[in-house]
């Protein structure tokens, strides 16, 4: 399997396949880990196809076969979120990241499950948002769902397991293919926007969740080969077209 040309895909492959220290110092700096410890990475990893993880096979990846409290079936049903990268700290915390690359995919439909499996989504995203905000009364299940279903499984471990796992939202800036934000401030800002519309605070530390950001053109600088067989795209000349979000929005749940 090759790597995806461009995208929330393309990039954590890159990073964490040919550049992790890249990527262990943004974790570092965000505060998911301390600046003393490593990461070692279980997916995505050439050797593995890039393969992501979901479910059951992510938790085990991420060294968590047997949980001691509630059990992931009763909690969400089955092909629940992707990881875009599962990692552990050289102290045991597992790590699990969502990755974007631009604005747009941020945004997401909602689940299309069955009306069985839906109830059992709904709870738990009213059970994880009363965690995170108790008087919060947003719909986790609107445009936002992506980042929502994150969170919750965060939740998931973090209090009904008692495991201190890291959650990660991992944002690569410079990502000009996609028209990505080009500093982690824009990133930031739609963070707010996010959080807002979640009814969550703007900082969710206290919760193990953590915003690291990651330049592209590091990326470049250090992948001679890929900027050789990559055509990048040349800037748009007078007003760039905003891409539609429908068109941009990923289907990965």
């Amino acid at each position: 399997m090759t790597i995806p040309r461009r995208g929330s895909q393309h990039w954590p492959q890159i990073a964490i396949n040919r550049h992790p220290n890249l990527v262990q110092t943004a974790l570092q700096r965000s505060g998911a880990i301390e600046r003393h410890l490593a990461v070692t990475w279980h997916s995505p990893l050439k050797g593995d196809g890039f393969k992501e993880y979901r479910d059951q096979p992510a938790l085990t990846l991420a060294g968590l076969r047997y949980l001691s409290g509630r059990a992931l079936k009763d909690f969400w049903p089955a092909r629940g979120p992707v990881w875009d990268a599962i990692g552990t700290a050289s102290d045991g915390t597992p790590i699990f990241v969502e990755a974007k690359a631009h604005i747009p995919e941020a945004a997401s439909s909602g689940s299309r499950a069955t009306p069985e499996s839906m109830l059992l989504i709904q709870r738990s995203l009213a059970e994880a948002r009363r965690a995170y905000a108790p008087r919060a009364s947003a719909d986790w299940h609107g445009v936002f769902y992506q980042y929502a279903n994150r969170l919750a499984h965060h939740y998931f471990l973090r209090k009904l397991n008692g495991v201190q796992a890291a959650l990660v939202f991992l944002y690569f800036t410079n990502a000009t293919e996609m028209q990505g934000p080009a500093s982690e401030l824009e990133w930031k800002g739609a963070v707010r926007l996010i959080h807002s519309v979640l009814g969550i605070p703007a900082d969710l530390k206290a919760f193990g969740v953590f915003e690291a950001f990651v330049n592209v053109s590091a990326l470049r600088d250090r992948c001679p080969r890929l900027t050789a067989t990559f055509a990048w795209p040349r800037p748009f000349a007078g007003k760039s077209p905003v891409p539609s979000v429908a068109r941009q929005v990923r289907r990965k749940q």
